[in-house]
């Protein structure tokens, strides 16, 4: 087939989170993956949490990428992600399990930085630290992710392809572990940790994940040529991204979509519409500033009301996620920087019953008006919101599939939204089933940027 990056983009989607993520990238993937024929993990861990509720039966999937849940399409876990093998392991198993069939479908690239045990210990040492330091926690899952990603970065890290070769893993370990074990025992307070138990846990590991090894970035470049539909699935949210989120509040890869090349080894021609994913509020967990952030533990009151009626609790670590009014400046930044196509707006039904909803259009900092969120965290954490006000509706707005079934001010509230990102609204989620959407322009059938 003849070579034609025009036409392989259009037939390719980027799934990206535009908040501070958990806002539902799951369940869109999910559904978009009826009309995919791979779909791709390009950064991030098993930090990242994806809920899918098909049938009315809940999976979470925190590593295997969402498209698992359709028969027949190929998954993979692109060379930007960090991958701890206990947990992929784990997790097939439990997929397996629940009759997925998971190994004939699932890829994992042979440059993917493993997370050890070593790497977690050092995650949670280090957040006790901070939090005895009264320097503050930054709100980490724990999960050794932060670490693994800097033995990246320093070019020590042991690969999934070190798995191949247990005379260099060995070697390699030797070195890493004695680096970790000294920042443990010698400065974080915490026990040194043997080499023989992670070096055995590994190798056996070694055995079930090799057959899933390959080429992820070859494989993919011989799928487009041959005409397949390709969905790259984003983890976390653009506002917790390393290089452009509220740092140091963030995570500790690149969550925005541009990174979806250089984290699954494609070049950019490939990344077609990119559909940004956003609540019709807005949360986050963790630490870190949160302009339009709302008390939750009084009842009766709006951030109470989402909290619970949204089941508003982190997928990995079941921690109550910080609810607020939705932030539209901060979308504008998230437009600006994943190049945006087109909004999947989310959670509308969580909105029901509301007297009044409000959308923050800027802030006040300094005497200043910005109609975007600041770079700098310290300034974001001092930003006064500035609200707009909207009637709200006592209709019911779960599971409506067609946006005429929609009351009229929720749909007044959705034009406002796509009036104040500049940017079209692709998709509403009325619920958590797969067949709550309201689809108004197929991300694989709309014409991108470039058409």
């Amino acid at each position: 087939m003849q070579h034609n990056p025009d036409i392989e983009s259009k037939r390719n989607v980027v799934v990206v989170g535009t908040q501070w993520g958990d806002e539902g990238k799951g369940k869109v993937v999910d559904w978009l993956t009826d009309h995919a024929d791979g779909v791709i993990r390009f950064q991030g861990g098993h930090n990242a949490g994806h809920t899918l509720v098909i049938n009315g039966v809940k999976t979470a999937l925190q590593l295997v990428p969402s498209g698992i849940m359709r028969p027949g399409v190929r998954c993979y876990i692109g060379n930007g992600v960090v991958v701890d093998p206990r947990h992929l392991l784990s997790e097939i198993g439990r997929l397996e399990a629940a009759g997925v069939e998971v190994r004939s479908r699932l890829f994992i690239s042979e440059a993917c930085p493993l997370i050890l045990p070593f790497h977690v210990e050092v995650d949670r040492a280090r957040e006790a630290l901070r939090e005895t330091q009264g320097s503050g926690k930054i709100g980490t899952t724990g999960k050794g992710i932060g670490p693994a990603y800097e033995d990246k970065v320093a070019r020590r890290a042991l690969r999934v392809q070190d798995l191949k070769h247990p005379e260099r893993f060995a070697a390699k370990l030797r070195e890493l572990l004695a680096l970790h074990n000294h920042a443990l025992s010698g400065y974080l307070g915490g026990e040194p940790l043997a080499f023989e138990p992670i070096f055995d846990e590994a190798m056996k590991a070694a055995r079930e994940v090799e057959p899933l090894i390959c080429d992820v970035g070859y494989a993919l470049h011989r799928a487009s040529r041959a005409g397949e539909r390709l969905l790259f699935e984003g983890a976390q949210g653009t506002l917790l991204d390393i290089d452009h989120g509220t740092y140091p509040f963030v995570t500790s890869s690149n969550c925005v979509a541009g990174n979806a090349a250089a984290g699954s080894g494609v070049g950019p021609h490939l990344l077609g519409h990119v559909l940004g994913i956003t609540k019709a509020y807005t949360t986050r967990v963790g630490s870190g500033p949160f302009p339009s952030e709302l008390p939750m533990d009084v009842p009766g009151t709006v951030g109470h009301h989402l909290s619970t009626v949204g089941q508003e609790r982190g997928t990995v670590t079941g921690r109550p996620r910080r609810c607020g009014w939705l932030d539209a400046a901060a979308l504008k930044r998230a437009m600006i920087i994943n190049g945006v196509s087109g909004l999947c707006l989310t959670k509308l039904d969580v909105l029901d019953g509301l007297d009044e909803i409000q959308v923050c259009v800027g802030y006040r900092l300094d005497g200043r008006s910005l109609d975007i969120l600041p770079m700098d965290a310290d300034d974001i954490a001092r930003c006064e919101p500035v609200y707009e006000r909207f009637p709200g509706w006592t209709e019911s707005t779960a599971g409506v599939t067609r946006w005429e079934g929609l009351p009229l001010a929720a749909r007044r509230y959705l034009e406002r939204i796509q009036e104040l990102t500049e940017t079209p609204i692709d998709m509403v989620s009325t619920g958590p089933d797969r067949d709550h959407t309201i689809l108004i322009r197929h991300p694989f059938g709309a014409r991108t940027p470039s058409a």
